[in-house]
């Protein structure tokens, strides 16, 4: 029988006023409510809430927290309500288990519609208690422990929302060793081989990392006491997503990474820290530009240390990071060492608020976002931290995303010194509005009245600030145009029917149009018919019912553009159900059946078809967005280019060619190029007949011997397959 005693025997020694016996009662309810219920591991279902807990001790919470996640799954897999959990366990529990608890009672058009709302309302429960999130981590970290259980497709879609959104969310939390499993657990099941080799590769010669390491630790530990510093030191080789993401960024092989041992020293004080610095510059050599330091500057997630890296003994390089006690608990347990709770619900100091600032502009966003997909796209960029630290002219420090502009800093500003932005000084020097910005740059920015803000400004803005302030003021401009058009275009139609434009829009049937066509006003339906989603023809149909029975006109231009778009072949694509209007697929994307898509209107071009996944689609009108299918039924050939990274070794372009063909792919084109260090890079064109076409012909690559990785070329880069 599942027991949780460990849980409460922890839970006491760290704090002798926890009421244990909540826990012990959620212990007892969630059993009972999820009895007879097994996972996918043939477990029972109990064990899963028991871990979530086990994880939240870990983190040092208090009974509410580790209550709520042994009950965190009641209300979405039970019949147990909320009011019932108030009245067993009271409000903060309550409240905190329904913040957690997804949206599956609600029927969503989209997965990404999904996904966003959720996230949505599990914010909104982070502004009133921050612990949500954290039984919302360790809830996702114990789903991700037991992914092997699940089907291959479905665990890639667990690890790649895990990799976009929770392991960043537990980076910008400060919980370090929780962000780092998530990132290795999402890497073994995103790409299962690649993690393999780089295990094995570290597994090998683990041995003499262990050696080396002690060594270290030793000199390090003399060092210390020589100095007359109380410290201790910390080995270990680094977790092997940075080790991926590394080779990655630097295209370079296992063999190549040099720094895969990291140091910790841990002193008492800050000026042990700078001291401890100068002591390890003076022994090793220090590699010029690896200098870091968190401790003046720390990062928004409240992290500090010392980083720098040198040439160590045996001239191997290794990364120290020196830090005191405090900075070492926060560096680990992030917010939850941080922000401390009493019995009965806790609440943030002001000074703790201000170090998240980032949680308040994503609800800022929840709020502004109506449209999932932007409100994911800003999502994943504020949590990505890798920030870049500049001054305005009065000295201000202004923190921003890695490679911002001028103008991502015009609008952290000010939306309005955003908009009239027309050129920037850096450093006193003018600068195109497109050049990133440095640490420690001094950043002015000129401004016209009469400027506004340019659609070209997305291609390379980074903040979700400026990318959504700029999108918002496009679709405003767009949307004008449209009404105008859309009022163009009834008032022809209606002058065939002898009625003026004022006189039309003043009568009474014209409320009964925009609600049957779902519209709050008539701007809204001119901007629609502006659009092409709303016909003339079925204005006046609702309109004037008796006079279109009656009097047929000729065909209206919208009608006209409609003729000429239907009819035309669809590639595959049903259109809101309809499968005779002109279709293009978007080549900056170019989705085959089987991709989630989405259709863009186009005036006088018919609907173009992005991935869902596609940016492009993020920088469209949200109006002028209309769901479109994949029509299973038609059968057709569809190009698709790929990149293959593999050593450099006879024979392996005719294996891969050999693969291709054996999965019945025909090969449109393909072109091929050493890389001189042993390697080699291809790139194939494709005819395949859908995704998973595709995904067999990449499986079939992958397990061709010398074969590192397969990419599929999109938006002008590769997408991981």
């Amino acid at each position: 029988m599942i027991q949780i005693d460990d849980i409460l025997e922890t839970l006491h020694r760290e704090n002798a006023a926890a009421d244990l016996e909540k826990v012990r009662r959620a212990f007892v309810f969630a059993s009972q409510q999820h009895a007879g219920k097994t996972r996918l591991s043939g477990e029972p279902y109990i064990s899963h809430p028991v871990e979530v807990a086990r994880i939240l001790v870990r983190l040092h919470l208090d009974a509410d927290t580790i209550a709520t996640g042994l009950l965190h799954d009641t209300l979405e897999d039970t019949p147990a309500s909320i009011d019932e959990l108030r009245r067993e366990f009271g409000d903060d529990v309550a409240e905190m288990v329904d913040g957690v608890s997804k949206l599956s009672r609600i029927s969503f058009r989209t997965s990404e519609q999904r996904q966003a709302e959720s996230f949505r309302k599990m914010l909104l429960a982070m502004a009133r208690d921050i612990r949500v999130i954290l039984v919302k981590l360790a809830d996702r970290l114990h789903n991700m422990r037991t992914l092997h259980y699940h089907p291959s497709d479905r665990q890639r879609a667990i690890a790649r929302e895990t990799l976009d959104i929770y392991a960043p969310l537990a980076n910008r939390l400060g919980i370090s060793w929780l962000k780092s499993e998530l990132e290795d657990l999402s890497f073994a099941a995103l790409e299962p081989e690649t993690f393999r080799e780089i295990e094995q590769h570290v597994t090998r010669h683990a041995a003499e990392r262990v050696s080396y390491i002690e060594e270290v630790r030793r000199k390090l530990d003399e060092t210390l006491l020589r100095h007359g510093i109380d410290g201790s030191v910390q080995g270990r080789v680094k977790h092997l997503w940075s080790v991926y993401k590394k080779m990655e960024k630097q295209g370079i092989d296992f063999d190549q990474v040099h720094d895969l041992i990291a140091f910790r020293i841990i002193v008492p004080s800050v000026r042990d820290c700078y001291a401890m610095l100068g002591i390890i510059h003076s022994a090793w050599r220090p590699i010029p530009g690896r200098f870091k330091d968190y401790i003046a500057m720390p990062k928004a997630n409240m992290y500090q240390s010392l980083h720098t890296t040198v040439m160590g003994p045996g001239g191997q390089r290794m990364e120290v990071q020196i830090r005191t006690d405090e900075m070492h608990r926060i560096a680990e347990e992030g917010i939850a060492a941080h922000w401390k709770y009493k019995e009965g619900g806790g609440t943030a100091t002001r000074g703790d608020e201000s170090r998240f600032g980032w949680l308040r502009q994503l609800m800022e966003w929840q709020k502004e976002l109506k449209d999932s997909r932007e409100f994911m796209s800003s999502v994943k960029i504020d949590l990505f931290p890798e920030e870049v630290y500049v001054f305005t002219p009065n000295g201000d420090v202004k923190e921003l995303p890695r490679d911002s502009t001028p103008v991502d800093f015009a609008y952290s500003v000010h939306s309005d010194l955003g908009h009239k932005c027309t050129g920037a000084k850096i450093n006193g020097k003018l600068v195109p509005l497109k050049t990133p910005l440095k640490n420690g740059d001094i950043i002015e920015i000129v401004t016209s009245p009469n400027q506004t803000p340019s659609k070209d400004w997305l291609k390379f803005v980074k903040t979700s600030k400026a990318r959504n302030r700029i999108r918002h003021w496009v679709k405003e401009q767009e949307h004008q145009k449209s009404v105008e058009l859309g009022r163009e275009l009834l008032e022809k139609e209606l002058r065939k029917y002898g009625v003026a434009f004022h006189r039309a829009m003043a009568m009474e049937s014209m409320g009964r149009v925009l609600t049957e066509l779902s519209f709050r006003n008539g701007d809204d339906l001119l901007a629609a018919i502006g659009y092409g989603r709303v016909t003339t023809g079925q204005v006046i149909a609702r309109l004037l019912p008796d006079r279109a029975k009656a009097e047929p006109p000729k065909s209206s231009r919208i009608g006209q553009v409609l003729d000429k778009i239907r009819k035309k072949p669809s590639g595959g694509i049903r259109v809101q159900g309809l499968d005779d209007i002109m279709v293009r697929f978007a080549k900056c994307c170019n989705p085959l059946p089987g991709d989630a898509v989405i259709g863009f209107i186009s005036r006088g071009r018919g609907v173009t078809v992005h991935a869902t996944d596609c940016p492009k689609v993020l920088e469209t009108d949200p109006g002028r967005r209309i769901e479109v299918s994949w029509d299973l039924a038609q059968k057709a050939s569809h190009a698709v280019k790929i990149r293959i990274y593999c050593t450099d070794i006879k024979g392996i372009l005719a294996a891969m060619t050999a693969a291709i063909t054996k999965c019945e792919a025909n090969i449109a084109r393909a072109s091929a190029y050493s890389t001189g260090d042993g390697r080699a890079v291809n790139t194939f064109e494709l005819n395949v007949s859908d995704v998973t076409h595709l995904n067999r012909v990449i499986d079939a690559i992958r397990k061709v011997k010398g074969v590192q990785r397969v990419e599929r070329i999109r938006q002008g880069h590769g997408t991981e397959a």
